[in-house]
């Protein structure tokens, strides 16, 4: 089954828009858990406009269900993450002022680099996934990096759902199968939501995980956080998953 991992930086903009505490992001990451969120994650940025450091600190000490860490493997993220120990840190190359991910790495031209930070965070033990964008080169150049999982990034996906779900999904379904076919696991997230989330998930071969933030938390204003964690567990776990539906 498709793990549901619970994205909160909403909850820590929310907060910063204010000052203060309200709304606790330790809390809501706890609540996320306790109506059955499989995984918790958090994507600090330089300039700490959502999430801060010393929230992932706090979420580390609390927190039963795995932990993911996305962002930039710069400096100051690579020892945050060292110092943390997460059950997974996923490498994102975000610009210092992107106002969130826009794009996957270039395996290939970043390959040396990659295996640098692979094998850095493989000696803590700490699984690591790539965000990649679903390009068949790309995941073949990310086998060679020594990565765990790779991540896609469903941005493209989401924005031609609604328009051809079956060419919007095709190129990620012949990405996921070369995946498959070199070992590694697969995740995906960005812009994933009720509406695209099901069928991604029953097309998808060897999805392991999602992480969902934006549209989560926008449901949750309207349907409440407890309901619309049910309803997204429900598109990854109450659908047979098939790969039959679409052939690449």
């Amino acid at each position: 089954m498709t793990k549901l991992s619970v994205n909160i930086n909403k909850i820590a903009t929310l907060r910063n828009s204010r000052g203060g505490d309200i709304p606790n992001v330790v809390r809501a990451a706890l609540d996320c858990e306790r109506f059955g969120g499989e995984g918790i994650t958090v994507h600090p940025r330089p300039d700490e406009r959502h999430i801060r450091y010393q929230d992932v600190r706090e979420l580390k000490k609390v927190l039963t269900t795995e932990f993911n860490i996305e962002g930039n493997p710069i400096d100051s993220f690579t020892k945050l993450v060292l110092e943390v120990v997460p059950a997974q840190v996923t490498l994102v190359p975000d610009a210092p002022d992107a106002i969130t991910s826009n794009n996957g790495w270039d395996t290939r031209k970043n390959l040396d680099y990659l295996k640098s930070m692979v094998e850095t965070f493989h000696k803590k033990d700490i699984r690591v996934s790539i965000f990649l964008n679903p390009d068949v080169e790309m995941v073949r150049y990310a086998k060679e990096t020594g990565t765990d999982r790779i991540e896609f990034y469903t941005e493209a996906y989401a924005r031609e759902y609604a328009t051809d779900r079956k060419k919007a999904i095709e190129p990620y379904l012949k990405a996921a199968i070369e995946a498959q076919k070199l070992g590694l696991g697969i995740n995906a997230g960005h812009d994933l939501n009720l509406e695209n989330l099901g069928y991604f998930a029953r097309t998808i071969p060897g999805l392991l995980e999602v992480s969902i933030g934006h549209a989560l938390i926008s449901d949750a204003l309207y349907l409440g956080l407890e309901n619309t964690i049910q309803l997204y567990l429900r598109e990854l776990k109450q659908t047979p998953k098939t790969n039959n539906d679409e052939k690449p």
